[in-house]
């Protein structure tokens, strides 16, 4: 099916594409387009302006100083995938990076377009939940705000960001000395969406873990922390018994709505988000493991 007809414009500048925003009063920004294209053409969405924000250079890049990476909204997935800094300094970011879709999809697919999506099987949010990321929003008169991942992302498909605004770019801590990060998903054969998906970031000094941060997505409508996780790790030995036992107490954090489908039920998909919340712990601390 084709898309609807529409107005396009394409914008110089933040400032430009916010301006076409607030006089268009259905418009809609459009980068890398893995998002927005195949909602226009089963017209589940029907802007009569799109607003072209793929040649802004001012919203591309990764630049990592004083302990943070902060990546422009319009970065693709293969320029992180492919960062040889941002392994360095935050190695989840690129390996997560690196598993989302297919090479056609990493090309051209954008950070910031995945993550105002807000998919409630993509990679990226809950990755960034798990890291503590933030969020940096520009809108009208040139006025700026940061908001964090919870306060973000507030249902499928659907994020804080207003009608005026545009996501600039996403800032996150680089990994410690003694961290570790781990993403793992079980992911759908065709699409690579993850069904369920687990990140784990927890610090280890000797073979103690003293902080833990533990997302899970794929399988509930927005990402939601593992704190009860969290809880049982801290003070722990990351060995195969603690880890074991710290992940099956997944199921308390998981009290709201669970998503299911013809594919995986919400049942299976509850019970897979302690298996990879292992994966995960697993592979960060390198404990082996069958």
């Amino acid at each position: 099916m084709y898309a609807p007809e529409f107005e396009y414009h394409r914008a110089a500048t933040v400032a430009e594409a916010i301006q076409l925003l607030s006089s268009n009063e259905d418009a809609k920004l459009i980068a890398g387009g893995h998002s927005l294209l195949p909602l226009l053409k089963l017209r589940l969405a029907r802007p009569s302006v799109l607003v072209d924000i793929g040649r802004i250079s001012e919203l591309k890049g990764i630049t990592i100083s004083d302990g943070t990476v902060r990546i422009g909204a319009l970065t693709t997935h293969w320029e992180i995938s492919s960062s040889h800094d941002l392994e360095h300094a935050c190695g989840i970011m690129a390996e997560a990076a690196g598993g989302i879709g297919d090479t056609q999809v990493r090309n051209r697919g954008t950070i910031g377009g995945n993550v105002v999506h807000a998919d409630p099987a993509s990679d990226w949010p809950t990755v960034l939940t798990a890291l503590g990321a933030k969020f940096n929003i520009q809108g009208a008169g040139g006025s700026t705000r940061t908001v964090e991942p919870g306060d973000f992302f507030v249902g499928p498909l659907t994020t804080t960001l207003g009608e005026q605004e545009v996501l600039t770019s996403i800032e996150a801590p680089t990994l410690g000395h003694h961290q570790r990060a781990e993403y793992a998903k079980m992911a759908h054969p065709a699409s690579g969406f993850a069904v369920v998906g687990a990140a784990v970031v927890v610090t280890v000094e000797g073979d103690v873990c003293t902080a833990a941060r533990i997302a899970v997505g794929g399988l509930v409508p927005v990402p939601v922390r593992m704190t009860s996780v969290e809880t049982a790790l801290v003070g722990k030995a990351l060995n195969q018994e603690n880890i074991a036992e710290a992940a099956s107490h997944a199921s308390n954090d998981l009290q709201g709505e669970i998503l299911g489908d013809f594919f995986a039920s919400a049942e299976y998909r509850k019970a897979m988000a302690e298996v990879e919340i292992r994966h995960a712990l697993f592979h960060a601390t390198e404990v082996s493991h069958h």
